[in-house]
């Protein structure tokens, strides 16, 4: 191979080095202008969730979330859970479809019923619908464990995937009719249903530990739901509050 050849294979190959270089900055470039993006919209979604907290406090009997209930709704990238068309909206305080007639819970709802639970770091928490993933991603940062249920074969596999690529290991995920729970993992600190049920499902009540709070919308797709927070006494008497109207899509199944 004669000296020029030579030269020209090095011009040609460091000409390609730096095309795929200028791709690569070009590439970060972008995704840090969307990380950025995305950043500034959480950061405005967080004052839009305050603010309607303190709208109703006097349903909630709070006037704020907690602030690691917040620093949480602040880095989980809801993007993330929603579907590629939805990604422009993932970050208004709205519900958003997910596909299957689902959706994904509006953010000030997916933030007062954490807030509710209030979730410790030793936790085991129960959650009934996963949907995209969301609500138990949010969960995953704040306490030990998160068991959660979904009825809707190719979403909950969905979820799964998602959850395992983002890294919430601390999630286990099942496919099934949420209403009978998931006993041999019992009891719960925390359950979180987050389908709208005409009555309160028995078996997540036995599932609830002594102590231990539920969150659940009550009422039928036709009819005003009720968001009900439940305790659990030491004793295992029931103390139950009905909060605020709500919205959900209903929990189905083959139950009663």
């Amino acid at each position: 191979m004669s000296h020029n050849k030579f030269m020209d294979i090095q011009h040609y190959a460091l000409a390609g080095l730096l095309i795929l270089l200028a791709l690569f900055c070009s590439c970060d470039l972008v995704h840090a202008r969307e990380a950025e993006e995305y950043s500034h919209r959480r950061a405005e979604l967080l004052n839009e969730i305050a603010t309607d907290v303190r709208a109703t406090a006097q349903y909630l009997g709070r006037g704020r979330l907690e602030p690691r209930v917040l620093a949480v709704l602040g880095s989980v990238p809801r993007h993330e859970f929603v579907p590629p068309a939805e990604r422009a909206r993932a970050y208004r305080n709205q519900p958003l479809p997910i596909g299957y007639g689902q959706t994904i819970s509006q953010p000030y709802i997916v933030a007062i019923m954490t807030e509710l639970l209030e979730p410790a770091p030793d936790d085991r928490v129960l959650e009934i619908g996963t949907g995209s993933g969301y609500q138990a991603a949010v969960l995953a940062e704040l306490v030990k464990q998160v068991f959660t249920i979904e009825i809707i074969e190719p979403l909950g596999r969905t979820a799964q995937q998602r959850l395992k690529r983002l890294g919430y290991d601390n999630v286990m995920t099942r496919i099934g009719d949420g209403y009978y729970g998931w006993e041999e993992q019992a009891p719960f600190d925390g359950i979180v249903v987050t389908a709208a049920a005409n009555h309160v499902p028995p078996p997540l009540l036995e599932q609830l530990k002594p102590g231990g709070r539920m969150v659940i919308p009550v009422g039928s797709r036709f009819l005003t739901q009720q968001l009900v927070l439940i305790r659990k006494n030491r004793d295992g008497s029931l103390t139950m509050r009905q909060l605020l109207p709500v919205r959900f899509v209903p929990l189905t199944g083959k139950h009663d």
